[in-house]
């Protein structure tokens, strides 16, 4: 965060005040919220989805979806954004579009699975390409869902949410 000074403000600290008067107060209530109780828990440990998607209304929609589950999101355009986006820090899982430019999300797949550290991050596929044989390409170079546009969005949760708690 910035002001017009051009110096830099670092809320960390306060984020962390906040949130250690807030659990300590929690902790002495009788009875919490199991709604509070997650939102917190949720806020101390969140996972990192990361969005390759080259709609930006699209990439825009999926990430409000997650953050909305308390979820960290990192996006990019396409396969060129990836080396960017890779060292913002660890990725639970990838949702990935097939009709992307210049290395389509099959390719693009294939090289996340042909890689030593990136192969064990889930894939999921939100794509258009709605055939048998393009969903059976997705299972084939290692995606683990394939969820086709339109896609329903509490479909869309349950399948990153189960993926998150297998890996």
């Amino acid at each position: 965060m910035s002001r017009g000074s051009g110096k830099s403000i670092n809320t960390k600290k306060l984020v962390e005040k906040i949130d250690k008067i807030t659990k300590e107060k929690m902790s002495r209530e009788k009875v919490v919220s199991l709604d509070d109780f997650r939102a917190l828990k949720k806020k101390d440990d969140p996972k990192t989805i990361l969005i390759i998607e080259d709609d930006e209304t699209m990439r825009l929609a999926l990430k409000r979806i997650f953050e909305s589950d308390g979820y960290r999101v990192l996006a990019a355009a396409d396969g060129t954004q990836l080396s960017q986006v890779l060292d913002d820090g660890p990725i639970e899982l990838i949702v990935l579009d097939v009709g992307l430019p210049w290395i389509n999300g099959f390719e693009l797949c294939t090289l996340l699975k042909e890689n030593e550290d990136l192969r064990g991050i889930p894939v999921v596929f939100v794509s258009g390409k709605t055939t048998d044989l393009d969903v059976r390409r997705g299972f084939d170079v290692g995606c683990d869902d394939y969820i086709k546009k339109p896609f329903d969005v509490d479909e869309i949760k349950s399948s990153v949410r189960t993926l998150l708690k297998l890996r």
